[in-house]
């Protein structure tokens, strides 16, 4: 699996625009999927995303994290088949064939509808989310989270959020990797996959609780509340900022629109 969050070195599309821009980007992505309740519309917005991402040659990133996206997906649905019920019933979790308990857990195509929307929001975020964390350094998002006028204890909490992630991550494989260097076989299949976790969480967490506490007193030995702060060069907005705020005001407009004429208001 390829590294979720994680910032890469390229020249791209996204890599020549401000960090601010962006932002704006993100946070309009994000509005539209919170709000959008079409199948169809979140399909659209997916499939967009991934055409930045292909001018931006950050396509390959995005598809390394569609094996994750499928299987919290397949759990989505699992749990929203199991828990909501409304709608036509369309099938059964349990097949009728078996006995004494065939038939159960109906399937709705209420439940399918939202459990379909929500597993779209997860690829439409995380889509957004990889496209500006691939495409921005991280000196380049603390200043422009500053410009935004947010608190430095925030913008530092994102941003080691933001950065325990991959860390994360990498640290996990390198756990398993150990462990199968040692010989250790939980087994094959899903009941393998169960058994493997336990030995990869148990020293995943523990290594994080004692880099959290390392981090939390290098951020007080450096006295970051209290250090005078250097501002950096501002990179002037260029031709593919401009192109980008155009396209997120048309979008807006366009949304607004079309969420106004599905609630009447025109």
């Amino acid at each position: 699996m390829s590294e979720i969050l994680q910032y890469k070195r390229m020249d791209g599309v996204f890599h020549r625009m401000g960090a601010l821009t962006k932002i704006l980007f993100l946070i309009f992505v994000v509005f539209v999927a919170i709000l959008s309740t079409e199948p169809l519309l979140l399909l659209g917005i997916v499939i967009i995303l991934f055409l930045l991402a292909l001018a931006g040659r950050m396509h390959m990133e995005l598809l390394g994290q569609v094996p994750m996206l499928i299987f919290l997906s397949a759990g989505l649905f699992l749990l929203t088949i199991i828990t909501m019920q409304a709608g036509d019933v369309v099938g059964y979790l349990v097949p009728s064939v078996i006995p004494l308990v065939g038939g159960s857990i109906p399937i709705t195509s209420g439940a399918l509808t939202f459990a379909t929307i929500l597993s779209l929001r997860f690829f439409v975020m995380l889509f957004a989310f990889q496209i500006v964390i691939i495409s921005t350094q991280p000196r380049d998002l603390i200043h422009a989270l500053q410009a935004l006028r947010l608190p430095v204890d925030y913008t530092l909490m994102l941003l080691i959020a933001i950065r325990f992630i991959p860390s994360l991550q990498l640290e996990g494989k390198r756990i398993q990797e150990a462990q199968l260097a040692r010989a250790y076989n939980p087994g094959k299949g899903v009941r393998g996959k169960i058994k493997s976790m336990a030995p990869v969480m148990i020293p995943l967490v523990s290594n994080a609780l004692g880099k959290a506490n390392v981090l939390g007193l290098t951020i007080d030995l450096r006295g970051l509340r209290t250090m005078k702060r250097t501002h950096a060069m501002k990179r002037p907005p260029g031709a593919g900022d401009y192109l980008m705020i155009t396209g997120i005001i048309a979008g807006a407009l366009a949304f607004a629109l079309y969420f106004a004429n599905r609630s009447g208001l025109i």
